[in-house]
């Protein structure tokens, strides 16, 4: 009855998500219990991934308490705590980039959150937190990008206009804003699944549920978006990250798989209009990678991205449900593409869907 009522949009995804990710059980007596264990591992994974690599202590911070003669900043080993603290560095700045341009189009993530996490931004502890770490970290003035290929490229910055720097501003000392601490989750989640870490369009998948959380009206239920964030991000993840994984692209659970459904399912939904895509080698990786990779959240407002959402989650078969919706995509555009030459349907086609059509009832005429 859940599902039915989530993919319906009778039940939005706020109240059924948490369930429908396997986070919570179906039955809620349960849930007191669960959630306080939950919640405290998640203080326990920001204890000791950040506030206890963070910690300094006199001389201003130049000192720190892990500074042996056996382990200091240029050891080269690999098992090296500072080794691994330079190397995360590498993996923050990458999530702090993507993290604070996340929804460009709207203001919620620039702006304060209500709860901001106290154990963290408590003026008593003597630690230095992520928002330290992106400021201090020797890479700064260094732009870090990390492919699904796993290779991290370092290079200069062009330099930015005096505008462009808003951007990048951060709040005073007790506040924090959304992206930092959707900054938070994905680097606590790259810490915890190292084989995997942090790879560029995590930051997509996190972002509608993070808001959906810190946009609960109620009040106890907001408080805890970071956490509850986390577990149902981790638990998406682990349906969805071998779309991140490029060695596994031509495996049957890889992405160029998922790819290729696309176009055999439009072949039994619209065969003309597959004819036509084949007839000019458009191949699905020229458009499909990033709908299915990032679930659709880059081709639709907000909104309509959580009411696809919804629809998706609540499916058993959820993402045999993704290629339908793909699929549908391309049938409200099918006039333009039947009648566009490959220069014009490569560039309809790789255009947000926003920009050219309107969600509207169209989920019901899949």
């Amino acid at each position: 009855k859940l599902r039915e009522l989530c993919f319906s949009g009778e039940f939005p995804l706020r109240g059924g998500i948490r369930i429908l990710l396997n986070y919570l059980p179906l039955e809620k007596a349960l849930w007191s219990s669960l959630l306080k264990k939950q919640r405290d591992l998640y203080s326990q994974f920001l204890k000791e991934m950040i506030i206890q690599p963070g910690i300094a202590k006199a001389n201003l911070g130049v000192s720190r308490e892990d500074v042996t003669l056996e382990d200091h900043p240029l050891n080269p080993n690999p098992d090296s705590r500072w080794n691994t603290y330079f190397k995360d560095n590498e993996v923050l700045l990458q999530i702090d980039k993507d993290v604070r341009r996340l929804y460009p189009d709207m203001a919620f993530f620039q702006r304060p959150t209500d709860y901001p996490c106290l154990l963290i931004l408590d003026p008593q502890n003597e630690f230095e937190t992520l928002r330290k770490r992106v400021e201090q970290t020797t890479l700064k003035s260094q732009t870090v990008a990390r492919n699904r290929s796993g290779v991290t490229n370092v290079s200069s910055p062009l330099k930015t206009s005096p505008n462009s720097l808003s951007e990048y501003e951060v709040l005073p000392n007790g506040c924090e804003a959304h992206w930092e601490v959707v900054e938070r989750i994905l680097f606590i989640y790259a810490k915890l699944n190292p084989g995997i870490a942090y790879v560029q369009g995590m930051n997509e998948i996190v972002g509608p549920l993070y808001y959906t959380f810190a946009t609960d009206p109620n009040s106890e239920w907001k408080e805890h978006a970071e956490a509850d964030t986390f577990f149902c991000f981790t638990n998406l993840m682990a349906e969805i990250r071998d779309n991140f994984i490029k060695s596994l692209d031509d495996s049957q659970c890889g992405i160029t798989y998922k790819m290729e459904k696309v176009y055999s399912t439009l072949k039994e939904k619209d065969v003309e209009l597959y004819l036509k895509l084949q007839e000019q080698n458009i191949k699905p990786q020229f458009f499909a990678f990033r709908w299915l990779t990032l679930l659709l959240s880059q081709e639709f407002l907000l909104p309509d991205v959580i009411r696809i959402w919804d629809s998706l989650f609540a499916d058993e078969k959820r993402f045999d449900f993704l290629l339908l919706v793909c699929c549908a995509m391309l049938t409200l555009i099918r006039d333009q593409l039947l009648e566009g030459d490959f220069t014009l349907n490569m560039r309809l086609l790789q255009v947000r869907i926003i920009n050219r059509v309107g969600i509207g009832g169209n989920l019901g005429n899949l």
